[in-house]
């Protein structure tokens, strides 16, 4: 059987030539808008922001408060090249944080709403050693729980 992701949905496909499609749940969805991207806010992070570190993970996050909904819940993700040199590497660790992230972001995302306020959270993988899906999803979910925390 292989999955295939086709916009918001799933496709399924039988080594039979069945298929069958469903609704991905939008929580457990990283779009567009909850991705880090902007410079301006990125120099902002590292230069006002606190820092929580884990073996192999350090985040830096900052709390802002939000005048309006929607609160934004945004995440960054870097890994160093003069760690791991090929690409490939890099991308694989990237992944891996953004998926585990991904999956694990809605109890923040509660939290964040009944504080009413933005945050922003850049992970950076400091490890030397390519790591297990298992070995990051740890280390991200004592970030989130610290993160749940902060004030």
């Amino acid at each position: 059987m292989a999955h295939v992701a086709l916009l918001n949905y799933r496709v399924a496909l039988f080594k039979t030539g069945l298929f069958y499609f469903c609704k991905v749940p939008k929580q457990f969805t990283l779009g567009k808008a909850e991705r880090l991207k902007s410079r301006k806010q990125i120099e902002l992070l590292f230069k006002n922001g606190r820092r929580i570190n884990e073996p192999g993970i350090r985040a830096l996050y900052m709390l802002q408060d939000a005048e309006s909904e929607p609160y934004l819940l945004q995440l960054g993700v870097s890994v160093s090249s003069r760690n791991f040199k090929r690409a490939v590497d890099r991308n694989r660790i990237k992944r891996l944080l953004r998926e585990s992230w991904r999956l694990q972001k809605n109890d923040l995302r509660s939290a964040q709403i009944e504080n009413k306020k933005n945050l922003m959270v850049f992970l950076i993988y400091t490890g030397k050693e390519m790591p297990s899906f298992d070995a990051v999803n740890e280390a991200v979910r004592a970030i989130l729980n610290k993160l749940q925390n902060a004030k």
